[in-house]
């Protein structure tokens, strides 16, 4: 009988079209497993023909092979097969045909045949292409073998592909001799019974879909008259996830046989731009040399196209060395720590990856199972491992070991710090481990969730550090608690929120589909890897995902006025080298710029980063580019949408959530033509009355429905000066920028821009007098330094590229504020502003828009324009950016800072702006006109001096960063001499956060 082989056990994979082959497990030989099978072959009509139904008989691990039932002769004449000969373009089908009243498309437009090497079965590869589009991170991928069967009798040609894991399969074509199946998505239940109807009349047949590792195997088997031709064409799209700093793209290409044409085409197309491109020699040396790659700003087109003579395994061999996956590995720029937003055609794709971060300390404990079926490799390959992973654990970390069978022993009752001499005693014990014995997860996974709570009750954790457990198992529970249900319901009561739980599976005699359950139900992932030579290495890359936490309680904001059905939004952790992808529906027809709003928690600060874009951005990039695709928004935000209902679903507390659920996955996989657990594709010909088909592989060990991994759909909302429809309740209103930020209409405020003019803002006599500074590049002046508050602020000069007039302009190429009752330093240059925390720092790029909170202090960054810096309600700072063309002969980028006067100064703050915090009494008189008109002079009296001040004219560039505005005031020659106390190299100081030394 032919069925789905999501009705079987894993061990039992059936290949419907004309063999019934049965894999069993080891430890099944002696089991008895029988099936009824019906045959199916297609006539020299190119239409399907049942075969005779056998008796049921025991199969034990061989392969049967059914006789054919002819239809009449099985010769093709000379004639019929010269008539199906057409043009070829490019390898493609010039044109669809209609012939004798049928869908005829591409068997027939080949082109000369000849040359064909084959193998003893006289079946020969035509071609055997790969086209695969990448565009933001979504891949389109088709895979086409062209074959034709050159025996004089009938034979089986098998199409076989390897799927990535999480692809969605959305279409699958069959051509036979110029008749084309063409496939669509139905409910699986539909779909099921239209199958059985067609098979009950012997025109059915179906195809295998079983599991690997990574892949999931894409099988049908054709029976195949002599002389015909067959093409298989199999389409599929998924989303490339960023891991360890590299998105990977892993294509299987196994053609089986030397293929006349052998292609893989790759195209990327990154708005962000393109960092770089790579694609290892995963197939092996034979092939060095043969890929090509060319690279653009934003896009790359990677080619491998072997000759057949370069397809050999050796000059005289007839197998072909093409055997394995083709990998292309790249990544993008980034020059936002917010992420970057893509809108087009009313979706929108948020991409975050926050760079240059330090990483959050972890509280981590390893769980390993050491039970008698972990003896042998498996065991060796975990201690060599688990060696090389203590060795990565950072000073700042905290660990355990735990190791289990029927017994639960634990290294150290409590958490320690990875000092050298923890973590070689660490190693000594994971040496002296000898595994026997059964199962005991349930304790095992209970007495590390006690420690974590037993620490954090106890104050012994880091409010900002991350705490995990990571599990290690090969099997299934055997002693203790055995109900999987159970297990989780244990596990996820005593986990706190702050907790994560990750599970690496190794072999398949695990339950995956229950370490995947339990690790999304904490807020972590799973994974499942060989128990072979690769584990050890498969170990080390699965921790060193989760090794580097950046941010932890990551929360997306976006108005809901003007967004809807949007992703996964709040996130429990962001690891190094990862992304997180958040994606929804966006009126672009009454909206002109979409803003976004992400807060997180990073090392030594509180982060709020905004991120604005034009919802037509994107319109003119891609409707330029032929090979990108149009529907790429659409189809990540399905992608995610179905991913994560899959995943909730695993999860659904109650059995009526779980139906409702699972009637949205339902209505999604339809509505976006996509195979999931609850659908399956039926092929079909013209006339619907010959049928195959597809369902999603069921796997019990695996589980029906993966979905996201390492996500949790409700992460504590940390939302930070961000507006109201971002449900900001965490920070005091005193804190937000736009409270603390000096107005930009008022003038009244103490000002260094330029090369560099000071400006100092006299409130009680309503004055402004200023001066300027000309010292070398290099030299770091004192602004202020006030020991009283512990507050310093200094510049340091940079100067022109080259002098003017005898004279080389210098200006402030960057400005250090320390802040030291708090520990705090801020370093703001041209390109980075960095908090500095200890020996932990956090830093943006003006590239950025967003907020950092620590301890009371605000740093705000408005996108290439300024930056301000709030300490409670008792000072602030802001500091401009100025840039010039790229290129300027003479000029530089430099920075301006302006300083309110009301902040709060002690009566002990000096420096060149911080002695006029007490007010000078100034006494103008004597006004009288100059050398110019517009240029009076008068004579000014202040700290017992007599001085000739000049009036004119100084810019505040608050409001416009080129021009500037006009303010008047009166101007002190000699760089300020008798206006400032002493003389301004007084005002040197050697270091950047360095306290001015009063004379």
């Amino acid at each position: 009988e032919a069925f789905a082989v999501g009705d079987v056990e894993p061990q039992v994979i059936p290949l419907i079209w004309g063999w019934l082959l049965v894999m069993v497990d080891e430890d099944d030989k002696g089991d008895c497993i029988s099936y009824c099978h019906s045959d199916v072959g297609v006539g020299r009509d190119g239409h399907l023909k049942a075969a005779a139904l056998y008796n049921c008989t025991p199969i034990t691990g061989q392969k049967k092979s059914f006789p054919i039932i002819q239809d009449d002769s099985f010769g093709c004449d000379l004639e019929e097969v010269e008539n199906l000969i057409d043009v070829e373009i490019d390898g493609f089908p010039s044109r669809s045909k209609m012939r004798n009243g049928r869908h005829q498309r591409s068997t027939s437009d080949w082109g000369y045949v000849g040359d064909l090497v084959e193998d003893d079965d006289k079946i020969g590869l035509y071609s055997y292409k790969v086209q695969s589009t990448i565009t933001s991170r979504l891949a389109n991928t088709m895979i086409q073998a062209k074959m034709v069967n050159n025996a004089k009798r009938p034979q089986h040609i098998v199409f076989d592909v390897q799927v990535p894991k999480g692809a969605f399969i959305d279409n699958f074509t069959m051509d036979i001799n110029g008749i084309t199946f063409t496939s669509n998505i139905r409910e699986k239940a539909e779909a099921r019974k239209m199958y059985s109807q067609a098979k009950a009349k012997g025109k059915a047949a179906g195809i295998v879909r079983s599991n690997a590792l990574d892949m999931e195997n894409f099988k049908t088997e054709v029976n195949v008259p002599p002389g015909m031709r067959i093409q298989f064409e199999l389409h599929y799209q998924e989303m490339i996830r960023r891991k360890l700093s590299s998105y990977e793209h892993v294509i299987s290409v196994k053609p089986g046989r030397l293929a006349k044409h052998m292609e893989v085409d790759v195209r990327i197309i990154e708005p962000q731009g393109i960092r770089y491109v790579h694609v290892p020699n995963s197939l092996g040396d034979h092939f060095d040399g043969i890929t090509t790659i060319s690279k653009g700003e934003k896009k790359a087109h990677v080619s491998f196209k072997p000759t057949m003579a370069q397809q050999r395994k050796c000059p005289t061999c007839s197998s072909t060395a093409v055997d394995g996956n083709f990998v292309v590995q790249y990544d993008v720029n980034r020059e936002t720590t917010g992420g970057e937003l893509e809108i087009f055609n009313g979706y929108f794709i948020h991409f975050f990856a926050p760079e240059n971060l330090d990483p959050l300390p972890k509280n981590i404990l390893f769980v390993i199972d050491v039970s008698g079926s972990m003896w042998g490799l498996k065991m060796k390959q975990t201690i060599e491992a688990m060696k090389a992973i203590l060795s990565e654990l950072r000073a700042a970390d905290q660990f355990s070991l735990i190791d289990f069978n029927h017994n639960v022993r634990c290294w150290r009752d409590n958490l320690v710090s990875a000092t050298p001499a923890q973590v070689e005693d660490a190693k000594k014990y994971i040496q002296a481990i000898h595994p026997n014995g059964g199962t005991n997860i349930n304790e095992a996974l209970l007495r590390a969730t006690f420690i974590l709570n037993e620490a954090q009750n106890l104050g012994m954790l880091d409010p900002n550090s991350v705490s995990m457990i990571v599990l290690v198992s090969d099997g299934d529970p055997t002693v203790g608690e055995l109900k999987l249900t159970t297990i989780q319901k244990n596990v996820k009561q005593s986990m706190k929120d702050e907790f994560s739980l990750f599970c690496l599976g190794i072999g398949f005699d695990v339950d995956y589909d229950f370490l995947q359950r339990i690790a999304t139900d904490n807020r972590g992932m799973a994974q499942r890897v060989f128990g072979n030579q690769e584990t050890s290495a498969q170990m080390k890359n699965f921790y060193n995902q989760v090794s580097t936490p950046l941010l932890k309680k990551i929360q997306f904001n976006y108005p809901q006025e003007s967004v809807s059905d949007v992703t996964q939004s709040s996130f429990h952790n962001y690891f190094g080298g990862s992304e997180i992808v958040v994606a929804g529906k966006v009126d672009t027809e009454n909206l002109q710029h979409l803003e976004s709003i992400v807060t997180a928690t990073a090392a030594n600060a509180e982060l709020v980063m905004e991120t604005l874009r034009d919802v037509e951005e994107l319109d003119g990039f891609m409707k330029k580019d032929k090979y990108a695709d149009p529907d790429f928004t659409k189809k990540l935000w399905a992608y995610l949408t179905v991913n994560q209902m899959m995943a909730e679903r695993n999860t659904a507390p109650t059995a009526a959530l779980k139906r409702n659920i699972t009637k949205s996955i339902l209505q999604m996989s339809l509505d976006h033509h996509i195979v999931t657990p609850f659908t399956a594709m039926l092929i079909e010909n013209a006339e619907k009355d010959e049928i195959m088909l597809a369902d999603q592989p069921k796997d019990p060990r695996r589980g029906c429905c993966p979905g996201t991994l390492g996500l949790t759909p409700n992460a504590p909302n940390n939302n930070k000066g961000i507006p109201a429809w971002a449900n900001v309740t965490a920070v005091p209103v005193s804190f937000m920028p736009e409270q603390r930020s000096p107005p930009v209409s008022s003038l009244s405020i103490n000002r260094v821009d330029n090369d560099p003019h000071f400006i100092i803002h006299l409130p009680k006599s309503q004055k402004n007098i200023c001066f300027n500074i000309n010292s070398e590049p290099g030299k770091i002046l004192n602004l202020v330094s006030d020991p009283g508050t512990g507050v310093v602020v200094n510049g340091q000069l940079v100067g022109a590229k080259k002098t003017q007039n005898k004279k080389l302009s210098t200006y402030f190429g960057k400005i250090g504020f320390y802040f030291k009752n708090k520990g705090l330093k801020v370093e703001i240059t041209t390109e980075t502003i960095t908090l500095k925390d200890g020996s932990s720092s956090i830093t943006l790029t003006w590239s950025d828009t967003g907020h950092i909170i620590r301890k009371q202090l605000l740093i705000s960054v408005k996108k290439e324009s300024n930056v301000t810096i709030s300490v409670g309600e008792e000072m602030s700072f802001m500091v401009l950016l100025h840039r010039v063309w790229k290129n300027h002969p003479v000029n530089v980028d430099f920075l301006g800072i302006y300083i309110p006067p009301e902040n709060q100064l002690s009566p002990a703050a000096h420096g060149l702006i911080g002695q006029f915090a007490s007010e000078p009494e100034v006494f103008i008189h004597q006004q009288r006109p100059g050398q110019a008109p517009e240029k009076p002079q008068a004579t000014m009296e202040v700290k017992g001096n007599k001085l000739t001040v000049t009036g004119g004219l100084q810019k505040d560039y608050r409001t416009d960063r080129v021009l500037g505005t006009d303010v008047q005031c009166w101007f002190v020659h000699n760089s300020g001499k008798g206006f400032i106390d002493g003389h301004y190299k007084d005002y040197l100081v050697p270091h950047l956060y360095s306290f001015l030394k009063k004379p």
